[in-house]
């Protein structure tokens, strides 16, 4: 099930909502859990077992790591059980395509599919116990309310990677009122409109691009997919955030934001301030600072990139493709901090920008190509290399038909709308212009509510990209 379905919309998010209020508060939290657990055995039905598998024992190995001497043992123990249960579940088949590929074997496995949300449920719950054992956060001693962290489903399947100490107080008490609600439903709606207006469009001109073999594509058309999905996944992911946090507002938590206009920025780095920040600072805080940070001699310091950047990469996926584009980020960070940032910041901000905006399309393409054979052609393809027409009838097509959701889209990756807020809000002087804000707040809602029903009443293209992570 997704956010942006009939189904949740019109019959899993209603009855929740109904029973969530209607309950006695010392239930709600028992109402929430069902319905997390039957929102992930909706897709799911078998893999719920491992996720409640994963939850038993690392609140077993939290209580564990709270009381015992030997605290390290048991944290050592979970993120072995954690990083076991990721290799399994998502990297068996990997490895062994490498390994008959290196070796020249025949080694066969059963075909394991990747459960829904195991990258984001599996980090979450590592980074409870570790938390605990740094005493970053008290240990959770009821079963069903640490299974609620886990399993919530606002931000279960793709994040925002909410961490246990954001949420703990509540978990066990937590504030409800008309203002979070309506600014819930508000953020909800927003991002549904950023998955279905924006992103699903956008993806419609992507996949044709990238699906093409390379025969059939003029220079101008992969120009055109890499930017509509440069575009794509920000508003696809971004939007499913924002629906998350919305959703966390109607039930009563406060998660802590993904996104913050990360294609304003002007060097990777603060590229990576800005954009998926749980994963950022989940990396950051339980792999790069443990590892030394950048306390440390220039050789060390780059060798923690490689790892951190490694590691992001492989996250994302069982492909090269990711493993390549992490590194690559990894890269150009430690460029940046030798001397490239420095450089940089003596030039215009618009170089600085245009220069940030041609690194993250570039890793964008290792990222949605199939294979690293195609993403190398996809680039060479964009910067002349072969023998291929500037323009062809395709890319016409999809400038005449889409311009405006292009158009609509970058203009909307930037904080035009919140300068325009603040300057609405600076030049309020009396209750009719307060009045008049939130009419116009009400009926931007409504009718960008009424544009998503009609399109998905119409469209069967719906997928959000972060699943298969």
């Amino acid at each position: 099930m997704i956010f942006s379905s009939l189904i949740f919309l019109f019959l899993f998010f209603p009855v929740t909502l109904i029973c969530y209020y209607l309950a006695n508060s010392k239930y709600k939290n028992v109402v929430l859990l069902l319905a997390s657990i039957a929102f992930y055995a909706w897709g799911e039905p078998k893999y719920i077992f491992l996720m409640m598998l994963s939850i038993i024992v690392n609140y077993i190995l939290g209580i564990k790591v709270s009381y015992s001497k030997d605290k390290k043992i048991w944290v050592v123990l979970s993120v072995i059980y954690n990083i076991s249960i990721l290799g399994i579940f998502k990297y068996s088949n990997f490895f062994v395509d490498n390994i008959n590929f290196l070796l020249n074997t025949n080694i066969t496995i059963p075909e394991i599919k990747l459960p829904l949300g195991i990258s984001f449920f599996t980090f979450q719950i590592m980074s409870y116990v570790i938390d605990v054992y740094r005493n970053d956060a008290k240990v959770q001693r009821k079963l069903t309310n640490l299974a609620l962290y886990i399993s919530l489903f606002p931000q279960l399947v793709a994040g925002p990677i909410v961490r246990y100490q954001t949420v703990a107080d509540a978990i066990e008490h937590r504030e409800h009122n008309w203002y979070k609600f309506t600014q819930g439903v508000n953020r909800f709606v927003i991002g549904l409109g950023k998955k279905v207006i924006l992103a699903n469009q956008l993806g419609i001109i992507a996949d044709d691009v990238f699906n093409k073999s390379s025969g059939d594509l003029s220079r101008l058309d992969v120009w055109l997919g890499v930017v509509c999905y440069t575009l794509q996944i920000f508003y696809d992911f971004s939007g499913y955030s924002d629906m998350a946090i919305g959703l966390g507002k109607i039930f009563g938590f406060n998660f802590l934001e993904n996104f913050n206009y990360p294609y304003i920025s002007q060097t990777v780095s603060e590229f990576w301030r800005r954009w998926h920040i749980s994963l950022s600072t989940w990396f950051k805080d339980y792999v790069y600072f443990p590892l030394g940070g950048n306390r440390v001699s220039r050789l060390k310091l780059y060798r923690n990139l490689f790892i951190v950047w490694f590691l992001t990469g492989m996250w994302h996926g069982t492909n090269w493709t990711f493993i390549i584009w992490g590194l690559y980020f990894g890269i150009l960070i430690s460029i940046e901090k030798v001397f490239l940032e420095r450089l940089l910041y003596k030039m215009p901000r618009i170089i600085r920008h245009m220069y940030l905006l041609f690194i993250v399309m570039i890793g964008w393409v290792f990222f949605r190509a199939e294979d690293l054979p195609k993403a190398i052609k996809f680039i060479g393809i964009m910067f002349g290399s072969g023998n291929y027409p500037l323009v062809s009838n395709a890319f016409n097509v999809f400038i005449i038909e889409y311009w405006y959701i292009i158009v609509g889209a970058i203009i909307l990756s930037t904080p035009i709308v919140e300068v325009i807020k603040s300057l609405v809000v600076k030049k309020k002087k009396n209750t009719l212009n307060s009045t008049m804000c939130q009419v116009t707040n009400a009926a931007f809602i409504v009718v960008c509510m009424f544009i998503v029903m009609v399109m998905l009443s119409s469209s069967t293209y719906n997928p959000f990209l972060y699943f298969r992570f």
